[in-house]
Order: structure tokens, then C-alpha cells, then sequence
């Protein structure tokens, strides 16, 4: 059986002190001369003593552990986040204690509710989506999206939308499908809005949202995508990896090519997007900044409470409330093909794509 490590009463004995010197020598408390406050850590090192964690929450009233609660453990996204999380309140001196909503508004709730029990310092939120983190019992950072209220930190998703929109316009795209899945999630809105409102002048787009879709015609039904570029749709912009992945998967066993008939991006940049075929075109969230704002704001809140106070207020605030996306071009885009047709909309609502027509060489398709 493997001995635990030393007692403050080995290092005490060790170098014939009392164990409360010791104990102050560590702790950085109490009157212990410079000299021998040194003596004693390197002591403590050579033995390899270890504090205990008990002891330091019965005398600080803190336990040095935080929560983490996430939507969905399965989504590939979450796991990134939570090595982003766990880095970053390692880094602060914490430990991470994590549990799963499954997506679920009471999981959620009970899941809060038993890292309370466990008494965590504080916590960090993804929440699930369409909710709202209130005053939960202990300092909580939350990550969602800005137009969030009590949002903490998060990717900047508006403008992270907008980026994948002025890659397709500068691409030539003028017809758009933006593939979402779940209209009352928050995150997914804003890259909805923020595509919408990089094309509005310049494009037909319309919306497709997956989850509605399939309530009518079955899990994983198909998006019915090669009718859509049927009608002249040239790009498919997707709210997350997850989705493009889907709409890929279509489209090429439809015989349709990605990317010289239809252009395919996504939002997240999950493990495999660089290795599917073709590689994906998609926005990154910066991970490790935003993991690094939330602990910091929330071990902020942590340090000014009163461990004896139970009244805690909204969620923290960090002064950066929104870390810009990054777009990452691969091999999913491109220039749509010049004889496509365009939706009869986008002829009636863009008069680039009226001008475009009328200088088009003889013979040659326009929208």
C-alpha cells in the first residue's frame, strides 16, 4: 500500500519546529523569519509533502475546485472547450469538476444543483440553449454568445457570421442556404444575423432549420440540398462543423461536387474538419482566450466574496466580453460555376446580379 505524503508533523520534526510554524512557514501567515520560512519549503519539497485540500477548505472556507456545466458532453465542440477550461483554472491553482445538461433544461438545473452540493467556489456555464443563468448560489461566469443577457465571455458569433458571408460574396456567390438547426438557440441566431446581414444587399438567402424539419420527416431525414441546387443555390453556409459535415455528406452522394457546383462552410472548426474531404472551410473560436477571460473573471468574483455569504448576485462580467472570430479557408469553397442559375428572387432583389446579366457573353446562363 502506497504511503500518503508527509504530515506538517514530519517537516516539524525534521527540523525541530512546532507544526503550527510550519503550517504559518507555508501558508505565508504568522511570524516566521525569512530564513527559516525558506528552511521549511525546502524541507516540505524534499519530502514531497503535498497540501492538504481538506484542511485548506476548512480553514479558508474555499475548496480551490470550480464547476463546469456544458450542453451536450457528445458534441465534439464541448470537449475543446472544457481542455480550454481545465488549462486555464489549472494555470489560477483550481481543479474542474464537470457535468453534462445532455441538452436538457431540468438535467441542467439538477447538474448546477449537485455541483453545489459538492461545494465548487464557483462555476462556468455553457448553458443549454434558449436559457438563462440566474443567481444559482455561488459566483458563476457564463459562456454563450453577447446577446445573451448575463453573458460573461464568448466567440464574437455576429461577427464570426459575417465573415463567412463576405468570403462567399467575395467568392461570387449570390445565392445562399444557411443550415441551422434549432431557431430558439442564441448562438446559432447571431451567425444566422450576422450572414444575413453581410449578404442583404447583395444575395438571395434563405434558411433552412434541421430540427423542424425533422419533427416532420424523421431524425436525420434528408435536407433535401440537390433540389436546392436545382434551384440555383450555390453555397450552403451551416451553423456549426456538424451540420456542414451533413450537408457535404449529401451533396456528394447526390453525384454533386463540393466545391465546383456548390460551396460548403461551417462554423467551429471541430478535430476533423481539416481531414475530411474536401477539407472545410469554417470560422474558429478562439478557445483558449475565451477559457482564459471566464476563469479569470470568475476567480475574480471568487477572491472578492465572502465564502459566509450566500447572496451572490447576476453572473460575472469581464471588461472583454467578446473574442473575434477567425475564418479558415480550405477546400469546401469556391467560385460558384459560372452557368448556374440563381433563384428568380435574387434576380428580382439585386441589381448586381441584373447587371451581371445584361454584360454576359451570348449563349452564357445568368442568374
Amino acid at each position: 500500500m502506497a504511503r500518503s505524503g508527509p504530515k506538517l508533523t514530519r517537516i516539524a520534526r525534521a527540523l525541530g519546529v512546532s507544526a503550527a510554524t510550519v503550517s504559518n512557514a507555508l501558508s505565508g501567515k504568522g511570524r516566521v523569519s525569512a530564513e527559516m520560512a525558506e528552511k521549511i519549503r525546502a524541507t516540505a519539497a524534499e519530502l514531497g509533502y503535498v497540501p492538504s485540500l481538506a484542511g485548506r477548505a476548512l480553514r479558508t472556507g474555499r475548496t480551490a475546485v470550480i464547476g463546469l456545466v456544458l450542453p451536450d458532453i457528445a458534441n465534439p465542440l464541448f470537449p475543446q472547450i472544457a481542455q480550454a477550461i481545465e488549462l486555464a483554472a489549472s494555470s489560477a491553482g483550481y481543479g474542474v469538476l464537470i457535468a453534462d445538461s445532455r441538452g436538457d433544461v431540468t438535467t441542467q438545473t439538477k447538474a448546477i444543483e449537485r455541483l453545489i452540493d459538492r461545494d465548487v467556489d464557483g462555476m462556468v456555464i455553457v448553458p443549454r440553449r434558449g436559457t438563462r443563468i440566474a443567481d444559482v448560489g455561488c459566483p458563476v461566469a457564463v459562456i454563450d454568445t453577447p446577446s445573451t443577457p448575463g453573458n460573461t465571455v464568448a466567440a464574437d458569433h455576429w461577427g464570426g457570421g459575417r465573415q463567412i458571408a463576405e468570403h462567399l460574396k467575395a467568392l461570387g456567390h449570390r445565392s445562399v442556404l444557411v443550415i441551422g438547426n434549432n431557431p430558439a438557440s442564441n448562438v446559432q441566431n447571431d451567425r444566422i444575423g450576422g450572414i444575413r446581414s453581410a449578404l442583404a444587399e447583395d444575395a438571395f438567402v434563405e434558411t433552412l432549420w434541421i430540427e423542424p424539419l425533422e419533427r416532420e420527416q424523421g431524425k436525420g431525414c434528408p435536407l433535401g440540398l440537390a433540389e436546392k441546387v436545382a434551384q440555383g443555390f450555390t453555397a450552403f453556409a451551416c451553423v456549426s462543423d456538424l451540420h456542414a459535415l451533413r450537408a457535404l455528406t449529401e451533396l456528394q452522394r447526390a453525384g454533386i461536387n463540393v466545391p465546383e457546383r456548390a460551396s460548403v462552410t461551417g462554423f467551429d472548426d471541430l478535430i476533423w474538419s481539416p481531414v475530411v474531404t474536401p477539407a472545410l472551410t469554417t470560422a474558429r473560436m478562439d478557445m483558449t482566450r475565451i477559457a482564459a477571460i471566464a476563469v479569470e473573471a470568475l476567480v475574480k468574483a471568487i477572491g472578492e466574496r465572502d465564502p459566509t455569504d450566500a447572496a451572490i448576485g447576476a453572473p460575472v462580467t469581464a471588461a472583454n466580453a467578446e473574442v473575434p472570430m477567425q475564418l479558415v479557408v480550405r477546400q469546401s469553397s469556391a467560385a460558384p460555376p459560372r452557368t448556374q442559375f440563381q433563384p428568380a428572387q435574387t434576380i428580382a432583389n439585386a441589381s448586381t446580379i441584373a447587371d451581371a446579366r445584361t454584360s454576359a457573353p451570348e449563349g452564357e446562363h445568368q442568374p
